[in-house]
């Protein structure tokens, strides 16, 4: 983009072929065709049709959905319609969840002003803020909503907030003339103002320089639409499994149907033998399970202040092992406070002034009266920076409101932004007072005597070297400073700018916004869980360092690095010294997405914090954005996955447990549906080979799949976070769910639930019929399941977590077991379920042989607990 700060007002109406008089109406027709309307352009997305066509390209549902048509050729239209209900099912959930992720534009577009005020022709007009075009001559005044980019021509004290374009809390005194330096950052470009910003006090003449894309909301809307939305870990991990376990059940149907042609069984009995190991194989209710126990995990943390949008962020967090934290109202109070004052030669906090030393008293009257916030209702209003003046009075004991009713303005000279000084009048004891605060540079000229504990003297080059100093001291603290004077007026002098020379120093306060109480112990706990907090903000280098210094997270061997420096850091060097960097000031929109890639890049899981349009983008770009609840803009929350309704880091770290929970509940309930599904492929595969009767109709498999499995899956998705869980370090994205030992143990405990199946399966053909054996089989693995969802609660016995301390697992199982009895007992289901009638001994046989599992699983882990 045009550097247009750096340009004088002339040059920059020259340089757009424009005057103070405005453009005339057929210039602005030209530049409307040529420039385009003052909007801001969306990508293009796709329809509710579309991503609900994209939900059945996956191999494991287009394996499905083979599965049912040949159900349905064979017959057997009963497990053909509970097929694709299920895939419908699961189609309109993600299509909804999809849609629900697609918003974050459409607040973006809500900050342009739908009116603007313009000259034209040599008059004022109001015209939609659409229909600006550069070259405009743009007149703003107080609450004005900033319509475009603009370089500011007359100003008179314009101050204008820019929080949601820089993250800089503090409004922004504009001026004009230019700019010389190189490479400003937006936050110190005094001489423009930009789209979307709101003009808080003065007014200005400015020349628009950029419409729609072309402004700096219009930059950060592109970031935007360039940053598509990423998978998961969980969901990169599911991929992975569903494309292994597809490519599994696909060579395995084939050598079970060429196995079945081959002993010349008919070709739709050799299919059905296949669509039965098909549906054995995939787990149907996995996808709806893992939406479940996500979103239950989402209720968990909206009872801790952490409100999650997307579903998929909960197990996200489970493995961040970086988090990028905006500073103010995140990790700090966002409220200035003066945390020191020098008078005297002394430093003293708020509460120990001493109103009944002069000096101190006569610093708390200048504080206080020379003063435009106030009380209103109960609220304290005004400039964050007036405001900690008042509450600093008040912790030294002096009442804002009745000091100003006592004592009232006499005259004043306002604040103005060349000058930085702000003067009041006052009779106080019988004599004209005149109170001056700025800064210390403008006022210290000024200053002809200065107060001490012996009374008032000429002030001295030692006194005025010992508060530079001072200053100085304060500043590398990152603590903003006012000095305050004061000085006696003769009854007839005039209160002017010049009234302002001649004070006596009364001293100086040093003030910040100050941490949060609690976020230095959730910078340890995170430290301690293995993650990297990083600050990133809009605030200066100095004070950002101060703030980082304090609550842990810049420590001796770090770095803290301005956006000019990382402009000039090659990507190479950035990647090289990114883990030494804890601090990056002055950043701009493209700084913080390059930080956040630069991680990612480097294998990590980012959490990224923002409440501005500024952050958006990053917002989006990060594995789980979180804005902020109290402060963020709705631009921020609609890009981000999470949102903190209390605005704070410690909140962060709490979420970070719940979804280390979460993934591991998901785990768990992974392990104890596919364990339980290994199980009845073993049973179709075993019997396929041996050429006996198949075991399993595929409505027995769908019955356990979508029934009796899903319910002790949800079960075990509410188990209980383990004590030590932060205390770990995070899990490595790149890992996936079918680790060695995983699949092993899968593997063994699915064939001991076989064995314990196709032993039951034996005996009902010894015993009964086909049918009876088919029964059994079925009525063996469904309940052997339902006790497995005790196993995969945890990786500790049964014994150790308590039996009771999950009662939701105890209520699947009972609920498991009475839809299974009423499959058995109630005649009217018999047909629907091909099931048979049984003997209380064949009965009770289903019932051993389905414990057995459970009984050595729980043996084993008692045992292995003991020897540790």
């Amino acid at each position: 983009m045009e550097e247009w700060f750096r340009l004088s007002e002339d040059e920059a109406l020259a340089k757009l072929g424009a005057g103070r008089n405005g453009l005339d109406s057929r210039e602005v027709l030209k530049r409307r065709q040529l420039y385009g309307p003052n909007t801001l352009k969306k990508a293009e997305r796709k329809n509710a049709f579309q991503v609900f066509l994209d939900q059945f390209k996956d191999l494991l549902v287009i394996i499905l959905i083979i599965a049912a048509v040949i159900s349905m050729i064979s017959g057997d239209v009963e497990s053909t319609g509970v097929i694709f209900a299920v895939l419908l099912l699961n189609a309109v959930l993600g299509t909804v969840e999809h849609q629900k992720a697609e918003k974050s534009l459409d607040s973006l577009m809500a900050l342009s002003s739908p009116v603007a005020k313009v000259i034209r022709e040599g008059r004022k007009q109001e015209i939609l803020s659409s229909e600006i075009v550069p070259g405009d001559i743009l007149l703003l005044e107080a609450g004005d909503m900033v319509a475009a980019d603009s370089r500011i021509l007359e100003n008179y004290s314009l101050l204008v907030n820019e929080s949601s374009l820089t993250g800089e809390s503090v409004n922004v005194e504009k001026r004009t003339g230019r700019i010389r330096e190189n490479k400003v950052p937006l936050a110190e470009q005094a001489n423009m103002v930009f789209s979307g910003s709101l003009v808080a006090a003065g007014r200005a003449i400015a020349l628009v320089t950029g419409t729609g894309m072309d402004t700096e909301i219009g930059r950060i809307a592109s970031l935007m639409n360039d940053t598509g939305e990423k998978k998961t870990p969980l969901q990169v991990s599911l991929d992975q499994f569903g494309s292994r376990l597809a490519a599994g059940i696909l060579f395995i149907c084939a050598v079970i149907f060429g196995l079945s042609i081959y002993r010349r069984m008919p070709v739709l009995d050799s299919l059905m033998f296949a669509v039965a190991l098909a549906v054995a194989a995939i787990p149907e209710a996995l996808s709806s399970i893992v939406t479940i126990v996500q979103a239950m995990g989402t209720q968990k943390m909206a009872g801790e202040n952490a409100i999650i949008k997307d579903l998929k962020a909960v197990e996200s967090l489970g493995c961040v092992s970086v988090i990028c934290s905006d500073k103010t109202g995140t990790l700090t109070q966002n409220r200035m406070t003066v945390q020191q004052i020098y008078v005297n030669s002394r430093l003293y906090p708020p509460e120990l002034l001493n109103k009944e030393v002069p000096v101190h008293k006569y610093l708390l009257y200048d504080a206080v009266l020379n003063n435009d916030s106030a009380y209103i209702e109960g609220k304290l209003i005004g400039d964050p920076t007036e405001a900690a003046l008042v509450q600093m009075a008040e912790r030294a004991g002096m009442e804002e409101e009745a000091l100003k009713s006592y004592y009232p303005r006499a005259g004043e000279v306002p604040f103005d932004s060349q000058r930085k000084l702000m003067s009041t009048m006052h009779r106080i004891e019988g004599k004209r007072i005149l109170f001056t605060k700025g800064a210390v540079d403008v006022l210290l000229p000024r200053i002809s005597h200065i107060w001490t504990g012996e009374g008032v003297r000429p002030i001295k080059d030692g006194d005025r070297q010992a508060l530079m100093e001072q200053n100085m001291e304060f500043s590398k603290q990152g603590l903003r400073v006012l000095t305050f004077a004061c000085r006696e007026m003769d009854e007839d002098e005039n209160l002017t700018e010049k009234s302002e020379s001649g004070c006596i120093f009364l001293g100086m306060t040093a003030m910040m916004d100050p941490p949060r109480p609690e976020t230095r112990n959730a910078v340890l706990n995170a430290r301690r869980a293995g993650i990297r907090p990083v600050m990133i903000t809009g605030d200066h280098k100095i004070t950002a360092s101060a703030i980082a210094e304090k609550i842990g997270i810049l420590g001796e061997d770090d770095l803290a690095v301005s956006g000019p420096e990382l402009d000039d850091m090659p990507e190479e060097e950035l990647s090289r010294r990114l883990e030494r960097i804890s601090v990056y000031a002055r950043v701009s929109p493209e700084h913080k997405i390059r930080i956040v890639r630069s991680w990612q890049k480097k294998g990590h899981i980012v959490a990224m914090t923002g409440d501005g349009v500024n952050d958006a983008p990053a917002l989006k770009q990060a594995d789980i954005g979180v804005a902020m609840g109290k402060m963020g803009t709705e631009v921020s929350k609609d890009a981000s996955a999470m949102i903190l309704t209390d605005d704070n880091f410690a909140t962060i770290i709490k979420a970070v447990a719940n979804g280390r929970n979460v993934y591991r509940n998901i785990r768990n309930a992974i392990k104890f549906l596919l364990s339980g599904n290994m199980a009845g492929i073993l049973c179709v595969l075993y019997t396929s080979l041996l050429a006996l009767p198949t075991p399993f109709a595929p409505v027995h498999l769908l019955f356990i799949n979508l029934l009796t499995d899903s319910l002790p899956a949800i079960a075990i998705g509410m188990e209980k976070a383990e004590a030590d869980l932060l205390a770990q370090k995070p899990r490595n994205p790149k890992e996936g769910i079918l680790t060695k030992r995983f699949v092993f143990q899968i593997l063994l405990q699915g064939a001991l639930i076989a064995v314990c199946t196709m032993t039951s399966y034996h005996t009902g053909l010894v015993t009964g019929s086909e049918a009876a054996a088919s029964t059994m089989a079925f009525s063996t693995l469904t309940l052997a399941r339902l006790f497995h969802g005790f196993n995969c609660r945890s990786g500790h016995s049964i014994l150790k977590i308590g039996f009771q301390s999950n009662l939701w697992s105890i209520m699947a199982f009972e609920a498991g077991a009475v839809l299974l009895g009423a499959v058995l007992f109630i005649p009217g289901l018999h047909t629907f379920f091909y099931v048979a009638d049984l003997t209380v001994r064949q009965l009770i046989t289903i019932f051993i042989f389905a414990i057995i599992p459970t009984l050595v699983i729980q043996a084993f882990k008692t045992v292995r607990e003991s020897l540790h």
